[in-house]
């Protein structure tokens, strides 16, 4: 979340430089207030059909025999938990004002970081399992088993509470002069250093750490790539590393802006309009940021052809014959043919598209 909904209410609203005057953001609050709410809402709608699809697919062909898929469909879990708390922060948004209470505020701003960095995670755990699958595959055959898959995905989520740990903790709501807030009260002492703790935990567990992994992995498997051509290989590799690569385009703008923020005050040294035109960056990367639980599904569609063959069964199954009921001219007989067979017929593991 940007400064405006989920830090302290002075950055929401002013800066105090010392002796200058406070720098007033009641222009950045009323333009939050008139874009964020309608361009979250597209992101909500997109991103939770998309996301809902990808699950409802995966259980319904039964597709959990292989790590790569586990971790998908927990990708997917991330996302929606994500999606789920978006509602409120679009209502916090339209009114400026949070009507939710105060174990809402706790719980929903933990969930909020808990699907952030649970996604994260999630990701990295597909790149490594990729790195195995190519690198190490005669070890992968042994050691890449759906139970292993369930086990490391529970740790992934334990360890997402306890990076959300401090969102659960300090973010309450608030009274801001006659309207409520949901920020973080942090120790009066430690202020300072608590925010600085905020974006260089999103920076590091968000950005160096898993860039760091997937740089080790992706040069491992073009290493292998390049000794063996292999187009199963290249397609095991392909989705993986364009959901990679779009996290990060979309991602890294909002930490590093993020970083940038938690300085300003000593970077622009009382210069208002500086920090009102980063406060606006802030809220723009966050909307970019924000659409990477539109994109994932929408990569699945495109890049992972298994999973084109299946979200097509699954579309003239169950959405188009119940349509030539009513449109008569749809060919329903042939259609009810067609979705009779099963697209994992004489097929292996949904991941073996990819």
């Amino acid at each position: 979340m940007t400064t405006y909904f989920l830090d302290s209410s002075e950055e929401a609203t002013t800066f105090d430089y010392g002796s200058s005057t406070p720098c007033q953001k009641m222009t950045i609050k009323t333009l939050g207030a008139k874009f964020l709410p309608p361009l979250y809402s597209f992101v909500f709608i997109v991103g939770l059909l998309g996301n809902l699809m990808v699950v409802l697919i995966l259980t319904k062909y039964k597709r959990f025999k292989s790590m790569t898929n586990i971790y998908l469909f927990n990708l997917s879990i991330s996302d929606l938990l994500f999606l789920f708390t978006l509602p409120f922060w679009i209502h916090y948004a339209r009114q400026s004002d949070w009507v939710f209470g105060h174990t809402m505020c706790k719980i929903l701003s933990g969930l909020y970081y808990m699907g952030l960095y649970s996604e994260i995670f999630f990701i990295v755990l597909l790149t490594i399992d990729r790195y195995l699958a190519v690198v190490y595959a005669v070890f992968a055959m042994k050691a890449r088993r759906a139970t292993f898959g369930i086990i490391t995905s529970i740790i992934t989520w334990c360890l997402s509470v306890l990076a959300a740990v401090p969102e659960f903790i300090f973010y309450e709501s608030q009274n801001d002069m006659d309207m409520h807030i949901c920020t973080p009260h942090y120790p009066i002492h430690n202020v300072d250093t608590w925010k600085r703790f905020h974006a260089l935990r999103m920076n590091i567990l968000g950005l160096a750490i898993p860039l760091a992994i997937m740089i080790i992995c992706y040069t491992g498997i073009i290493k292998k790539l390049l000794n063996c051509r292999n187009d199963k290989k290249y397609k095991a590799v392909r989705l993986i590393f364009v959901i990679m690569i779009v996290f990060f385009l979309f991602w890294t703008p909002y930490n590093l802006t993020l970083l940038l923020s938690i300085f300003q005050a000593s970077i622009f040294e009382g210069d208002c309009e500086k920090s009102n035109q980063l406060d606006v960056a802030l809220q723009v990367t966050e909307v970019i940021a924000y659409t990477h639980c539109c994109v994932n599904p929408v990569i699945y569609a495109f890049v992972g052809e298994r999973f084109r063959k299946y979200f097509c069964h699954f579309v003239r199954r169950h959405i188009v014959i119940h349509l030539c009921n009513y449109i008569p001219f749809l060919p329903g007989e042939k259609l009810e043919r067609v979705s009779s067979i099963s697209p994992s017929t004489g097929v292996q593991e949904l991941s073996a598209a990819f």
